[in-house]
């Protein structure tokens, strides 16, 4: 599904597609994913975007960006080279990398427009992304396909625009962070070798033999859909809401003292899991949850190398009656939310991983489900692809049940957290009449709310 582009008049002119392959021989080889990796709820195209100002480095004055990155591209897939190639399904439906060499899809554009012209819409989701990610067709497969798709789309003012979309199968956002930082480095010193060498081992997070489950894992839960809870509806409203200073200082007023040092993420995602649960109106007896992806990357016993670049997720999940969510203070649904947090450790992984395995890669229930992925620790805004750091750097489209929090900067330039949420109309209404209760009215200010709206039909 792709955003309405008639929110602000520019056009695009396309060159077309290419495929950028390794610049030098690579092994032919098949290599096998991990039980992570071969998830159903990651067998999706995700796609995150960059917005650079041709003022950031002089030095680069006269250069071409889409000449830059493509030669660097295809000096960092030599390191990367299963990007080039394409998933094939093997025994049992798992998937496996051939590493065919045969390249990633590559697009060079130019818009008739100026960052300063864009800048009050660069936000997720983006809402012309379809013109500055150009979906080629027969490109959006799982199996078959190419594993990444690039559009390097260059402005009239001299600054450019960096857009991405991978098949998440391959890698998480850290890894994919890993592998841009890797053109980044090649651009415009031509690096030799990356400052961390990729590590495949996909090995480090497979099922144990045999699988056993020693934790209470609510992912796969039998949910019965008796109202709408799965957020399905013939169009959803995408919105995205900044939070700044002001508005978290208003949400730590919410809370008791001994917990206002809580991190914004988990004080955010407890505010916007109770405010929409009420705008959802359920039935005081109903179960609600609220699930977010960790990385075991870093979590202890879970020893992944620096240069490891495969999914390392685990969607963890905490459980509430509605109306117990509903009724009590703030600090209720941030213990539950905490809670998450504190039970995550090795085994907990591992029981994950193996649930993975006997579930046979069911798909995680989303019923009644307020799915979060955190991409704020995810450096994005740090990749500096020879012309200085982005203006922003994150997510770029919308996924219906999964939001996302990104650094932001609001209009005075302080830093905040942006979040995307999908709602049907109805409830996001009602959903934003209690966030606005939570953190004041600041969130209608210009300065602290992005507002674009953009309306999804049913694929």
């Amino acid at each position: 599904m792709a955003p309405s582009s008639s929110l602000l008049p520019f056009a695009v002119r396309r060159k077309d597609p290419e495929l950028v392959v390794p610049a030098k021989p690579i092994p032919y080889d098949q290599k096998q994913l991990s039980d992570v990796d071969n998830q159903e709820a990651l067998r999706y195209q995700i796609s995150f975007i960059m917005f650079y100002d041709s003022n950031s480095n002089p030095c680069m004055e006269g250069e071409d960006p889409v000449k830059s990155i493509r030669a660097a591209l295809a000096e960092a897939l030599v390191f990367y080279y299963p990007f080039a190639g394409r998933l094939k399904e093997g025994p049992d439906g798992k998937l496996l990398v051939d590493c065919t060499g045969e390249g990633v899809l590559f697009i060079e554009a130019d818009a008739d427009t100026t960052l300063e012209l864009l800048e009050d819409t660069i936000q997720p989701p983006v809402p012309y992304l379809d013109r500055l990610l150009y979906e080629v067709p027969g490109s959006t497969g799982i199996v078959g396909c190419p594993l990444l798709l690039i559009q390097v789309t260059r402005l009239m003012c001299g600054g450019f625009v960096f857009a991405i979309r991978w098949n998440h199968t391959i890698a998480d956002a850290v890894g994919m962070f890993k592998f841009l930082n890797t053109v980044a480095e090649m651009v415009p010193s031509g690096a030799a070798k990356p400052s961390f060498l990729p590590v495949w081992q996909r090995e480090l997070l497979t099922a144990r033999d045999p699988p056993r489950v020693t934790y209470e894992h609510h992912e796969f839960d039998e949910v019965d859909d008796t109202d709408y809870g799965t957020v399905d509806d013939d169009s959803i409203v995408h919105k995205s809401f900044l939070f700044g200073p002001k508005e978290m200082s208003s949400l730590r007023d919410l809370l008791p003292p001994h917990l206002r040092s809580s991190s914004s993420f988990l004080v955010l995602s407890a505010c916007l899991w109770k405010c929409r649960t009420i705008a959802m109106q359920l039935e005081p007896d109903e179960i609600v949850r609220v699930s977010y992806m960790v990385s075991a990357g870093g979590k202890e016993g879970i020893k992944l190398p620096a240069g490891y670049y495969g999914n390392a997720v685990t969607f963890p999940v905490a459980l509430s009656k509605a109306g117990l969510l509903c009724k009590n203070p703030l600090e209720y649904g941030l213990d539950l939310v905490k809670e998450i947090k504190n039970r995550l450790n090795e085994e907990y992984i591992r029981s994950a991983i193996d649930l993975f395995v006997i579930k046979g890669r069911k798909q995680y229930r989303t019923v009644r489900d307020f799915v979060i992925a955190d991409t704020t620790r995810v450096p994005f805004g740090d990749i500096d692809l020879g012309w200085g750091k982005p203006v922003y750097g994150g997510p770029a489209g919308a996924i219906k049940d999964v939001s996302f929090f990104a650094k932001f900067k609001n209009g005075k330039g302080e830093d905040g957290i942006v979040v995307q949420v999908s709602l049907p109309w109805q409830i996001m209404e009602r959903f934003q009449k209690e966030l606005v209760k939570m953190v004041g009215d600041s969130l209608n200010d210009q300065h602290y709310r992005i507002a674009t709206e953009i309306t999804y039909s049913k694929l």
